[in-house]
């Protein structure tokens, strides 16, 4: 499996900006089959980060409140707004997200994000519009039709974005999936870029080698 990664940083690790994103799922697969989808979205070929990737519609927390630092309010708000600004799709409230998971962009790269991922069931007959701006296109997959287009080269996908097509994939419905994360706990996942036989790697806490990891820094 190919690994995107971003720029790493050569000097003092930057601070992660808080950010949120929305994992909307369709229920049922195409055509009435069985099976979930979840809808990406294609960033501008233009951005300077993750130009051309296909990502869950998210972004970075407006500023909050002075003298406090964001709240589950701040992330869920700002997961609707991203939501409906980027591709149309407006939720009634906040209590439609569920979390699902936490990532924290690792400490070698350059632009950081402490992003928090909310499911949440596709209101019916909604049609999803690309804001032409930051992102030019967007589709329903399947987690595994993403995954395959990915490996074959046709579509871009990031680091966090694979993983968790990768753990959509095990679920059966959109139900199961809502389920399965009502009744867990979310733990932030910070991976490592390490050097592996002399090519920056990512490496998730957990895999061999995390914690002795090497660093992977710019020449």
């Amino acid at each position: 499996m190919s690994e995107h990664v971003e720029e790493l940083n050569p000097g003092r690790p930057t601070e992660p900006r808080p950010a949120a994103s929305v994992i909307l799922l369709r229920r049922g697969g195409r055509h009435g089959s069985p099976g979930i989808e979840v809808l990406l979205g294609k960033r501008t070929p233009d951005a300077s980060f993750m130009a051309n990737a296909w990502v869950f519609p998210g972004g970075a927390l407006d500023s909050v409140s002075a003298g406090r630092g964001p709240e589950d309010r701040d992330y869920r708000a700002a997961a609707l707004r991203e939501l409906e600004e980027e591709v149309s799709v407006a939720l009634g409230d906040t209590d439609e997200l569920v979390p699902f998971s936490r990532w924290i962009t690792p400490v070698e790269v350059k632009v950081r994000f402490d992003t928090r991922f909310y499911l949440a069931i596709a209101p019916p007959h909604c049609s999803p519009r690309p804001d032409e701006q930051e992102i030019v296109e967007v589709s329903w997959f399947a987690p595994s039709e993403a995954l395959d287009r990915h490996g074959a080269g046709e579509m871009l996908l990031v680091f966090p974005t694979i993983k968790q097509l990768e753990a959509l994939g095990e679920f059966g419905s959109a139900d199961e999936a809502l389920a399965a994360a009502r009744s867990r706990e979310v733990e932030p996942i910070m991976p490592k870029v390490a050097v592996v036989e002399g090519e920056p790697r990512i490496l998730l806490p957990g895999d061999p080698g995390y914690e002795e990891a090497t660093p992977a820094t710019p020449a």
